[in-house]
């Protein structure tokens, strides 16, 4: 038989004391007052690094005096659905209805003429004309007394710009007789601008009808003519000999 194993004892280092009672310190808690301190100033010193590095790293957006520098349009891929007219001589061009719209088509040397088959019927003339030194508003004034002599004006359209070009604008109304000798309101929109003295003018006329809310674009609008809500887009597309296309 093998002899039994010796119990081992394991002992730990520390420190030996005298017997007796012992007291220790109660630590001392931290203030409330100097931690909140603590951690406000580390907050505002990770704030005002942030702050300063989005300064360095952000580029200002450019400012714009308008007018005259009224910036640029969007630059994005010019839309292509519409034709587009171009002068004979190259001095503008613009984009207009396409073919199998509700609209008959009428091309002049000096612009296209698109008459609305649909809704309230119109007329929409998108063409240029030489300028002679005239202002936008003697032109269209020229332009409105020339075709409708007794024509009443509702309002100047603010802010009006043909190929983002500063121009302008104005609504106006006159008063045919028909066949019953009945008198019913047109409404005839017109709008000029003038760059290389060549004034490009648009000009809608049809039948005056109220917008509201069952009917026109949705959004308030004292335009109050059918066909003005499809104009917008072919004055913007007018351009001058040498723009950017669009």
């Amino acid at each position: 038989m093998s002899a039994p194993t010796k119990s081992r004892q394991e002992f730990f280092p520390g420190y030996a004391v005298p017997a007796g009672t012992y007291s220790a310190e109660v630590p001392r808690k931290p203030s409330h007052l100097r931690l909140a301190f603590t951690w406000g100033l580390a907050i505002a010193v990770v704030a005002a690094a942030l702050v300063g590095l989005s300064g360095i790293v952000t580029k200002p957006s450019a400012r714009f005096m308008c007018p005259p520098d009224c910036g640029s349009p969007p630059t994005g891929t010019p839309v292509t659905t519409n034709p587009r007219f171009t002068a004979a001589d190259g001095t503008f061009s613009v984009s207009y209805p396409a073919a199998g719209t509700a609209y008959t088509i009428t091309q002049k040397p000096n612009g296209v003429t698109a008459e609305f088959t649909a809704g309230d019927g119109g007329m929409l003339q998108l063409f240029s004309t030489p300028a002679a030194g005239r202002t936008p508003k003697d032109i269209a004034f020229s332009l409105v007394k020339q075709t409708f002599p007794d024509t009443k004006t509702a309002y100047q359209i603010p802010n009006a710009m043909v190929g983002y070009v500063h121009g302008y604008g104005e609504a106006a109304d006159y008063w045919p007789q028909g066949a019953n000798s009945s008198y019913a309101r047109m409404r005839i929109l017109v709008m000029v601008a003038v760059k290389n003295d060549l004034a490009l003018v648009a000009a809608a006329v049809g039948p005056y009808h109220e917008f509201g809310p069952d009917f026109g674009p949705g959004p308030p609008s004292g335009a109050n003519l059918q066909i003005a809500q499809d104009m917008g887009k072919y004055v913007n597309s007018f351009s001058w000999q040498g723009d950017p296309p669009r």
